[in-house]
């Protein structure tokens, strides 16, 4: 079943109710100043809160890792817990995984709060190494991505 979504590495764009081409949600209209939705700098998106479909506060997007050599986003870093950034548990999300809603400003991750709890995570001073094939597979096989290639 076609249910829309982008089942690739990289979000797709389409206003709310329309034929998705893309992974961002929100207001169909068009501001006529700026890159819009479809464009945007890294810098914008660092901070905004990820939330499930239920509506819960899974974390915030602290990091988007960059595919240098292929030119893509490859992973959102996610943080979770902690206080002003100290003893936050970090997770690595597929990028096609998340969904940008313009409208509350705010990404979306199908997934519930207790298996995000229960995801490898990492903290700021151990970073996993993102390149590794195997680790790479088991992130996106338990987010329900398919693998990456770079």
């Amino acid at each position: 079943m076609d249910d829309g979504l982008d089942t690739g590495s990289a979000p797709r764009v389409a206003a709310a109710g329309s034929p998705a081409e893309t992974r961002i949600v929100g207001s169909a209209k068009k501001s006529g100043t700026g890159p819009g939705p479809e464009i945007m700098a890294a810098a914008t998106l660092e901070g905004n809160d990820v939330l499930n479909l239920s509506g819960e506060k899974l974390g915030t997007l602290q990091d988007i890792m960059i595919d240098v050599a292929a030119g893509r986003i490859a992973y959102a870093v996610l943080a979770r817990g902690g206080v002003m950034g100290i003893g936050d548990k970090l997770f690595a999300v597929p990028w096609g995984a998340l969904t940008l809603d313009t409208d509350r400003k705010c990404f979306l991750l199908d997934i519930d709060l207790e298996r995000l709890r229960n995801a490898a995570g990492f903290d700021k001073d151990n970073w996993p190494r993102m390149a590794d094939p195997d680790w790479a597979a088991a992130i996106h096989e338990y987010y329900g991505q398919p693998p990456y290639r770079p």
